[in-house]
């Protein structure tokens, strides 16, 4: 049997944090949810739904996203009701056909070709073939263990860990499993539903898709959700990099974000992460997140010599356009990778960032009023 206490003798934070009242306030839903006050998103999903027995399978691409957001106005409906009180889980009854096997459909849909990723690559995945990411259609898992070094917030957190990624950073610290998408367990909707009931079992806050990146594996976990039960909130952390199809499936599921805003302008996120359109892409994605009016936590890297061009554009961005948002400005960044191999290539990022580049951005965060410091 797990000791639930030792994790909070270890991060001590993890319980003085819910005393600040901007974190309450922030996370409202994902503390209620947490503590079993409210039902996870998922579980509601569940209960909405159509009752007649649909072949969705049957049905084309644009028939589905119709039923789809139908259902999410009977949703947001239910899902207002829930957290205001007036209703409970168990006066909705299962409907034959739910909110949830729609977004499932959906979600394998979007393989074949691809569309998961804003690289567009648009090759079937269903069918075998590899993507940008360097998976088909098969998820694999990395590790997936209790972790006790997430945001104040989240300890502990039951992370789950799985292969390939979306962005190829220069500087990744899990190169293992992001570049290696083979470097890892093969896992079906099942076998990954019960790697989650067992961390929840273990006492975790929450069930944490990470990765490499977990978009790319989003059919696999949506479809994983089905054999869950469990009342834990489900936390997406991601690079952001998705399309909006992939973002409006995981938009009624995810209890909490915790996504990654790495660069302030699209040059450097060419340069250092390969990947096109950056800024505009996951800055889109940060909004429709929080326009819908979901609990998030953002990270942001500090890089060396990026606080002018990253990490003050970034906190900008922040600040003008969803400034209610928690950030973690985050000092843990060093070199690794192909900045190791290759420094003289990278010689502006291969150092960690200065004592005075991080107060830099901890001041210039403090000038615009964002909130860091209860989750960095």
């Amino acid at each position: 049997m797990v000791d639930l206490y030792y994790p909070y003798l270890v991060r001590p934070d993890a319980l003085d944090v819910w005393m600040d009242v901007e974190v309450r306030n922030r996370l409202s839903w994902y503390y209620q949810v947490m503590n079993g006050y409210r039902p996870a998103k998922y579980l509601i999903c569940k209960r909405v739904g159509l009752d007649g027995d649909l072949d969705l399978s049957s049905m084309d691409l644009d028939e589905l996203w119709v039923i789809h957001n139908n259902l999410r106005d009977e949703f947001l409906s239910v899902y207002k009701e829930i957290r205001d009180g007036e209703t409970k889980l168990d006066d909705l009854s299962i409907p034959k056909t739910s909110f949830l096997d729609v977004k499932i459909e959906l979600a394998y849909r979007l393989l074949s070709p691809c569309r998961l990723c804003e690289h567009m690559c648009e090759v079937d995945r269903l069918g075998g073939r590899r993507g940008f990411c360097g998976l088909d259609h098969v998820a694999r898992v990395g590790s997936a263990f209790t972790h006790l070094g997430e945001e104040a917030p989240l300890v502990p957190s039951g992370t789950i860990f799985f292969t390939g990624c979306s962005l190829k950073c220069v500087f990744c610290q899990n190169y293992d499993i992001s570049r290696d998408p083979f470097n890892g367990v093969t896992v079906d909707a099942r076998r990954l539903a019960d790697i989650a009931s067992s961390l929840y079992r273990k006492g975790v806050r929450n069930i944490n898709y990470v990765g490499g990146n977990p978009d790319q594996n989003l059919h696999v976990i949506v479809e994983s959700l089905r054999y869950m039960d469990n009342n834990v909130p489900l936390l997406w952390n991601s690079n952001m990099y998705m399309t909006v199809e992939a973002l409006e499936i995981l938009l009624d599921i995810i209890d909490i974000w915790l996504p990654d805003f790495k660069y302030g302008n699209n040059e450097c996120a060419i340069r250092y992460s390969r990947i096109k359109r950056y800024f505009d892409v996951v800055s889109r994605n940060h909004k429709i997140v929080y326009d819908y009016g979901s609990d998030m936590i953002i990270r942001h890297l500090v890089m060396p010599n990026h606080v002018e061009c990253c990490t003050k554009k970034v906190l900008d961005w922040i600040a003008n356009n969803i400034p209610r948002v928690l950030v973690n400005i985050m000092g843990q960044y060093r070199p690794e990778y192909l900045v190791v191999k290759e420094p003289d290539r990278f010689r502006d990022i291969a150092r960690r960032p200065t004592r005075e580049e991080m107060k830099m951005a901890f001041s210039y965060a403090d000038k615009l009023g964002i909130v860091y410091k209860p989750v960095s």
